[in-house]
């Protein structure tokens, strides 16, 4: 009687999306950013070296490590003058080097709004203009690291709003700080805003449409990092961000996936994620998410609650969690156990 009460009330809620009431904004559907980076068109026009370069579309990560493992210091540089938001955002090419790239992008855009992502000591692992703006942010030394962790954070996060002011210890940049603090700085983190994200409370946030682009682009960027020699990683998901991990969960070579905050994975349990990862929940007692109808009708919903013991997660003690965002102030129960699967420990 329960499911049917909940599947009613979605099905209410597809309504009222259609009838655009109640608060639901049917105007705020965001444009997809996917695909090549701008400047791709003039990448795949040079060949330095009588060289042929990697698509950045198509080229698997695999294949664009080894190709900028055969180029000399020089045509390494060229590329990196030449092409900066190709090579900054070409997964497989060396960290360093796209931590440079991004540098120079960022700066040549002449924005105030993406100008504190240039300064000195900023590891900026990825970066696109388009849209509202993409960015991944490194935390640590993930060259050289042991153990990585990767931050997909939920809706209203962008590029623009990578160095908004905040409260502490939230949103991709600041829960990726924390984990690094928690863990002494035992693995690196990535803050990864590399998807295009819904706004607000609107029919994105209720469909699967922006994780599917979203879910691509994640397990491409896990393949970059297997490519340049990472370990594999460990990925938190956070609200709408769990959505995107549920969908690229199969594609990927994480050792665990976190969802935290979520309102469904598009998966009725652990196994249709058809993930080797170890997968594990947390909702704080006071996340607005709770409240979500964990059901997909019409295109809406997200499907199981992850936390449910039906789902087949592991467990993240979240009781003393505030709000939707807190999951990673210092102090709590769940940051606690974030750090220890960010480490690898055994629970």
């Amino acid at each position: 009687m329960r499911r049917f009460g909940r599947t009613m009330v979605t099905a209410a809620l597809a309504v009222t999306v259609v009838a655009g009431t109640a608060g639901w904004a049917s105007g705020d559907a965001q444009r997809v950013v996917t695909g090549p980076p701008p400047g791709a068109s003039a990448w795949r026009d040079a060949s330095p070296a009588g060289r042929a370069l990697p698509d950045p579309e198509d080229a698997a990560p695999g294949e664009v490590a080894r190709f900028f493992a055969g180029l000399g210091e020089a045509a390494r540089d060229e590329l990196l003058r030449s092409h900066p938001l190709v090579v900054g955002n070409l997964e497989g090419a060396p960290l360093p080097l796209r931590y440079e790239a991004n540098r120079i992008a960022i700066a040549a855009t002449g924005e105030a709004r993406y100008a504190s992502l240039a300064a000195p000591g900023r590891q900026i692992l990825a970066f696109d203009p388009r849209g509202r703006g993409q960015v991944a942010e490194v935390f640590g030394d993930l060259e050289h690291a042991d153990r990585v962790s990767v931050i997909v954070p939920g809706s209203d996060n962008d590029a623009t709003g990578h160095d908004a002011a905040r409260k502490p210890n939230t949103g991709p940049a600041g829960m990726a700080r924390s984990l690094r603090t928690a863990t002494g700085g035992a693995t690196a983190v990535v803050a990864w805003t590399g998807y295009t994200t819904p706004v607000g409370v609107g029919v994105d946030a209720a469909t699967g449409r922006l994780a599917e682009a979203g879910a691509v682009r994640l397990a491409r960027f896990t393949a970059g990092l297997d490519a340049v020699g990472a370990p594999d990683p460990v990925i938190f998901c956070h609200s709408y961000g769990s959505v995107v991990c549920g969908l690229a969960a199969r594609h990927t070579d994480a050792t665990d996936i976190v969802a935290f905050g979520s309102p469904g994975m598009r998966a009725d349990s652990v196994a249709d994620l058809r993930t080797r990862a170890r997968v594990w929940a947390a909702r704080g007692p006071s996340d607005w998410i709770a409240d979500i109808p964990n059901v997909r009708f019409a295109g809406l919903g997200h499907g199981a609650d992850p936390t449910s013991p039906a789902f087949g997660a592991r467990r993240v003690p979240a009781a003393d969690v505030p709000g939707h965002t807190g999951y990673f102030a210092p102090g709590t129960q769940s940051l606690a156990a974030f750090a220890a699967i960010a480490k690898g420990e055994p629970r």
